[in-house]
């Protein structure tokens, strides 16, 4: 006969509920300020767009329900603590991380809240327009009826005084007093905060994948390389970052079909890279540059300025990829696999520029290339098929014939 769990006795004894409590914007931000509110080592850098903080930013002020609460896990035990880093720049914390508190869930809409309070340069073009009523995006000059939502929510209510002051409409005692109340309302605004104590890596994780994934796990690639910060390097801001930004730039982010992806198929095209640093003398079939192809503790066990060679390869491949495009006035991708083949080719190429017959011949791979429907097997093959044009000379075709 069975008996009743143990787990189950102890787990209907404990209600994580009671240490919910709410705190102001205001309140939250001197604490990332002090550096007693921090982020798990494996938080992902900031994700959000600009229109996503100003989507934030207006239901604030004039929603009418609250914004979903804060997940905070309280380090009490360090033994048993992950790494945390601070926000905004994630430099690893030094020193007793004790008595901090550890986001599991709310880094961004936090990050969001803290970048007006310290009137962060990425929010210099938003505005709180008085005749609109709401906050959004400036293209031109500010005008004489709009405010700079880092000057509205300085912490420092000096610069606020000193923006206003300086304007002949906002210096309107009227207009003042308004401002004066969406401060007000803004840093007073209560955010519901869920703690929880001493949390170990792996339940902090799992309570991450919970709130923030609904359900969907935090990748391997994402844990693995958040560990590279304490070697000095942050896989984000050194490089993911960057290869989705220049895709931004280019036109090209919407053929990152899934968010995940943004940090999937930039890491699985530094495999071209990883090849050539490490001079290996063929490719290998699954270190083609597709996001199931991802080599994380490969990549993870090279040397720091290994690594840095690596990043660096790929993102001038990805940039000469950009111009072969625009240069050969070819259409735009369907998928993203056209753009990081060829950077990998180039990669492979020492991102030296191809020669005629070998232009002609990339030409032709990518106006007659189709990625539909084909299994991973197929696609490590149409990889290492492109490969192949490293070897056309000038004065040979035959190569070229064969692809």
């Amino acid at each position: 006969m069975a008996t009743i769990s143990k787990k189950l006795l102890k787990a209907i004894s404990f209600n994580p509920t009671k240490r919910s409590y709410q705190i102001t914007i205001k309140n939250l931000c001197e604490r990332i300020e002090s550096k007693q509110i921090v982020l798990p080592l494996y938080q992902s850098g900031i994700r959000w767009t600009l229109q996503k903080n100003i989507d934030l930013l207006n239901f604030q002020l004039l929603g009418k329900a609250p914004v979903s609460p804060i997940s905070i896990n309280e380090i009490l035990d360090t033994s048993i603590a992950v790494e945390q880093v601070t926000f905004i720049d994630r430099k690893l914390i030094d020193g007793n991380v004790q008595g901090k508190h550890s986001i599991t869930d709310g880094q961004q809409r936090l990050t969001c809240n803290f970048k007006a309070y310290s009137d962060d340069d990425s929010f210099r073009s938003v505005v709180l327009d008085i005749g609109r009523g709401y906050f959004y995006e400036v293209s031109g000059e500010i005008q004489n009826h709009q405010i700079p939502v880092g000057k509205l929510l300085n912490k420092d209510i000096s610069e606020f005084f000193k923006y206003t002051n300086s304007n002949n409409f906002l210096m309107k005692q009227e207009v003042k007093d308004v401002l004066m109340s969406v401060r007000s309302k803004l840093f007073d605004y209560n955010y519901t905060v869920n703690i929880a104590e001493d949390l170990t890596e792996a339940e902090q994780v799992h309570w991450f994948e919970v709130l923030n994934n609904a359900g969907s796990r935090v990748s391997s690639v994402q844990l693995k390389f958040a560990k590279l910060l304490a070697r000095g390097m942050d896989i984000y801001s050194d490089y993911t970052d960057v290869f989705v930004s220049k895709m931004k730039a280019n036109g090209y982010d919407s053929l990152f079909v899934q968010k995940n992806t943004e940090v999937s198929i930039p890491i699985a095209t530094l495999n071209t890279a990883y090849e050539v640093v490490t001079q290996r003398e063929n490719h290998v079939r699954n270190f083609t540059p597709m996001a199931s192809d991802t080599k994380e503790n490969q990549l993870c066990s090279l040397e720091t300025d290994k690594l840095k060679q690596c990043f660096d390869l790929t993102l001038d491949g990805l940039e000469k990829t950009f111009k072969f495009i625009d240069d050969n006035e070819l259409v735009p991708p369907r998928r993203i696999d056209y753009i990081t083949y060829i950077a990998g080719l180039y990669v492979y190429n020492q991102n030296n520029e191809f020669n005629e017959k070998q232009k002609a011949a990339l030409i032709s791979w990518y106006e007659n290339t189709d990625f539909t429907n084909k299994s991973n097997d197929d696609r490590r093959d149409m990889f290492k098929e492109i490969l192949e044009i490293r070897y056309i000379t000038d004065k040979d075709i035959t190569q070229m014939e064969l692809i």
